[in-house]
């Protein structure tokens, strides 16, 4: 991993949790990101890697240090890749509200300005973040994806856009219509202007609905305790979108759950056992 300085080094379930900050052309800052070796790491044998995507005001730590992933990476030798949300910075575009600027990058490449000089998360992700990933000895080009809320709208919006790119994709609690609801109508609008076909290319439902020669399964787990269920995701918009289509879903509807990490991490074992069985068959 080149152009690299590695921040933490920690033991975990015999592998290392890391996270290194490199410099990223793309987005034109330094980036943040965690990288979690599982104990086969460094044994001659280039291993599977699992990017997770995170949401809202989150950072690359949100992850590492609440979903319990770890222990499942290390069961099943994958190597798990957390970026940060968006690029960061003093010379950043930001906003005073959460849902747009700094934290949320909504893994799109931004058009207007001020955002479009750095805001190139689908770039980011789907290019530079694995090349450099890949450049370590132990991370083969065997891909998988999966995250939450905004980030489970990424990891969703990538996978579709990229067929044959990744084994297997996964979500929690994803915004699957950001066309319509007040989350995405708010950073479309910003990072991409009022046109609503340029929307059209970032959004779940409507990539399903153009259908794609490679359907891949979508793993979707949503909670019904969700306080953001009815205003800012509607899983049946998915649903209905994939029965039309007849693209696969296996969408489940968790009850009692909320959007936290207590959510996520009741499930991840699930999710990463899936991305296993995809990534080594």
């Amino acid at each position: 991993m080149s152009n690299t300085e590695r921040l933490e080094h920690r033991a975990s379930f015999g592998g290392w949790q890391d996270v290194y900050r490199h410099r990223s052309e793309v987005l034109g800052c330094d980036m943040t990101v965690g990288v979690y070796f599982p104990p086969q790491a460094g044994k001659g044998e280039k291993l599977p890697v699992l990017y997770w995507l995170s949401g809202l005001t989150c950072n690359e730590q949100n992850f590492i240090t609440k979903a319990g992933a770890q222990r499942y990476a290390a069961e099943h030798g994958i190597i798990i890749v957390a970026p940060d949300t968006s690029p960061r910075g003093d010379d950043v575009a930001n906003d005073e509200a959460y849902d747009l600027g700094q934290g949320a990058g909504f893994y799109l490449n931004a058009t207007r300005d001020p955002w479009a000089k750095h805001y190139r998360m689908y770039d980011y992700i789907v290019e530079e973040l694995p090349a450099w990933v890949e450049s370590d000895p132990a991370a083969s080009d065997v891909r998988a994806i999966s995250g939450h809320s905004m980030g489970g709208h990424g990891a969703l919006m990538i996978a579709l856009r990229n067929p044959g790119r990744y084994r297997s994709v996964s979500a929690f609690s994803p915004i699957v219509a950001p066309s319509q609801v007040p989350w995405g109508e708010k950073a479309f609008s910003a990072y991409l202007g009022d046109d609503p076909e340029a929307w059209k290319e970032y959004d779940t439902v409507e990539l399903i609905r153009r259908g794609t020669e490679e359907k891949l399964s979508l793993l979707v787990d949503q909670g019904d305790a969700d306080e953001f269920l009815e205003n800012q995701l509607k899983p049946q918009l998915l649903r209905e979108a994939a029965e039309a289509a007849n693209h696969p879903l296996d969408l489940r509807m968790r009850a009692g759950y909320d959007h936290s990490y207590y959510f996520i991490s009741s499930f991840i074992g699930d999710h990463i056992a899936h991305h296993a069985k995809a990534m080594k068959s």
